[in-house]
């Protein structure tokens, strides 16, 4: 890809420059989990039918368990699944920038295909600011109470 944003501009609606979906899939078909060529057909066609352009795809399985990583890249950015049958567990990185692919479309597709027992999601967007002194994770009481003195 040449220099500059994929999208081309900023999606208005969100001020960030694309939609990120962090998704976790539990109790998975664990036979389509295995399947690395069936796998890159699914995100294929999410890819197709959000609207997104396709300019790579690759699909690796693992021995063990027989996982697989899968990836489709798209002008917009890329969808991935990394899949732990033995485990039917499987997470889906779904990231779109600019205004023409819809990942909550792409989204519909592979949860409706891998038929989880249970799911979660949620949505990122990419390229806001935000106060950088905001920390993700666990602190202990100690450590809250040293940096409110």
């Amino acid at each position: 890809m040449r220099g500059g944003s994929r999208a081309g501009r900023l999606n208005e609606a969100t001020k960030g420059v694309g939609r990120h979906l962090i998704v976790e899939l539990f109790g998975c078909d664990d036979d389509l989990m295995k399947d690395a060529s069936g796998l890159l057909n699914l995100l294929v066609e999410a890819a197709e039918q959000s609207g997104a352009s396709i300019v790579g795809r690759y699909a690796e399985r693992f021995g063990g368990g027989g996982g697989v990583s899968a990836i489709v890249v798209i002008k917009e950015s890329h969808i991935a699944i990394h899949t732990w049958p033995e485990i039917k567990y499987a997470s889906v990185d779904i990231f779109t920038c600019g205004e023409k692919a819809d990942p909550w479309k792409a989204y519909e597709i592979i949860v409706s295909r891998l038929n989880p027992r249970d799911s979660s999601v949620f949505e990122i967007i990419r390229g806001v600011a935000v106060d950088r002194r905001v920390r993700f994770g666990v602190e202990t009481y100690e450590k809250q109470a040293k940096r409110a003195e």
